[in-house]
């Protein structure tokens, strides 16, 4: 009889903690994942050529990376994973009750298809950052705030010498000292949230002083690079000719709008700017799995309502790196246990599922604290583009209510073109759906990610992983 088979999709914290509990229980795991080298966003490395001398410096939690990276190595040494690296899964058939089938891109080139059959898949996918829209957004020299630390950790670079950071949302925080580590000087952190808030969620917050702790070591580190901190305040606009050149920020009122008489200018040559993160739900989407607002239902094992299909991580909703390992270890013991014919003992895993109720309520509490100005848009001329990749202002989306009746995002998008370009609506969704007045949801498409025609054509014929 074969060993049973997992495919996680992923090597963030969740894909490599969830691979390191079912190979270590006798599960024969293929581990997928679309960069060259495991760890994630959260874990990213610069490349060998760079010849980083410490590259820990631009990490915290960095023994736990070298444990998990250091099981992984063992595992694919001893056979029981198979680390498939370059692999761009669009998609995730089921072909049976109990057959799995990953489809997927190969290289840079993404157009050699690839197919991994399994008796089970993780999703372990991780999120995407939230991008809000405001007059000057497109200009060189804006970039998000992760897109600024993926610089910092696997390249090497800075997005500018004078940045300013700005939005809301726990990332701020290491974004912004990685950067002034690093030699860039951080103009101001800009960030929208209400200090007031944070007391008012004292108690939930309290609840993990490790984190707590953490979030003043930040702070610390902001003091003594000199960086200002300005709470209530946001970005208006970005100002430049040929790149950015300036931002214009201000103070917020007690109802989340612009205090008009507050707005100042600062000079910088980059801007990093974040409103928080949202779950890749594609694939779960694709496959039929539960999604309860933005985040991928599942029960307390990690599984979706989906027979044979567990996730993981960021997916299942936004909560940083710590939280994302609990709920792959968790998944990987409840994936080995049912593929064994068996019903797990939670009581096995007792300790971790603490940590995870512990961390789900510590960033549901700041998730009410970090939340955009209620009146964002209101700062949103009709002719700033929402939309990038079909160049839709936002006056065209506020006529498609106004004037044509649009009353959902997929109204919209049908009436203007935004979201129907090569991304898809993952960087314009929540933008589009805020101007609209639209509840935000996860985006509803077939394939995680543009495929060749070609593919599509010789499907099945594809060389097994």
């Amino acid at each position: 009889m074969s060993e049973p088979r997992l495919a996680v999709i992923g090597a963030g914290p969740a894909g490599l903690a969830a691979t390191l509990a079912a190979a270590a229980r006798g599960v024969s795991v293929t581990l997928i994942d679309s960069a060259q080298e495991a760890g994630g966003q959260f874990y990213r490395q610069p490349a060998p050529g760079f010849g980083a001398r410490r590259p820990r410096a631009l990490h915290h939690q960095w023994r736990t990376w070298e444990r998990l990276r250091d099981g992984l190595d063992a595992h694919v040494r001893a056979g029981t994973v198979r680390h498939l690296t370059d692999h761009h899964v669009w998609f995730v058939e089921r072909r049976g009750s109990a057959d799995l089938t990953v489809h997927a891109l190969l290289g840079p080139e993404q157009e050699e298809p690839a197919e991994e059959r399994a008796d089970a898949v993780l999703l372990a996918t991780g999120g995407y950052e939230k991008v809000l829209p405001f007059p000057g957004w497109t200009l060189p020299g804006v970039v998000t705030a992760g897109g600024a630390q993926a610089m910092l950790k696997g390249g090497l670079v800075l997005p500018g010498r004078t940045v300013v950071v700005a939005g809301t949302g726990p990332l701020l925080l290491p974004v912004a000292t990685g950067l002034a580590s690093a030699g860039a000087t951080v103009a101001a952190l800009v960030d929208s949230a209400d200090p007031r808030a944070f007391v008012r969620r004292s108690r939930q917050l309290a609840a993990m002083p490790g984190k707590v702790a953490e979030g003043a070591r930040y702070g610390g580190e902001l003091l003594r690079h000199r960086v200002r901190t300005l709470f209530r305040h946001t970005v208006v606009a970005a100002h430049g000719d040929e790149r950015l050149a300036a931002v214009t920020i201000a103070a917020l009122d007690r109802d989340g709008r612009v205090r008009a008489d507050t707005r100042r200018r600062l000079a910088c040559d980059a801007l990093a700017v974040g409103h928080g993160m949202l779950p890749h739900t594609d694939l779960a989407e694709a496959l039929g799995c539960r999604v309860d607002g933005t985040d991928v239902y599942v029960d307390d094992e990690q599984r979706t309502d989906v027979p044979g299909v567990w996730a993981a991580g960021e997916t299942t909703g936004i909560g940083g790196a710590a939280l994302s390992l609990a709920e792959g270890h968790i998944a990987g013991r409840s994936v080995a246990a049912r593929l064994a014919g068996r019903a797990p003992d939670p009581g096995e895993w007792a300790a971790v599922a603490r940590t995870r109720e512990k961390l789900r309520a510590f960033f549901a509490a700041l998730d009410s604290v970090y939340a955009p100005p209620a009146h964002w848009a209101e700062q949103v001329t009709d002719e700033t583009v929402v939309c990038r990749c079909e160049e839709v202002p936002a006056g065209a989306v506020r006529a498609a209510v106004r004037e044509l009746g649009a009353g959902d995002p997929r109204s919209v998008k049908l009436l203007t073109r935004a979201g129907m370009g090569w991304c898809q609506g993952r960087m314009c969704g929540p933008g589009v759906a805020g101007i609209a007045g639209c509840a935000e949801t996860a985006g509803r498409r077939p394939f995680a990610r543009p495929v060749p025609l070609g593919v599509l054509a010789r499907d099945g014929e594809a060389e097994h992983m």
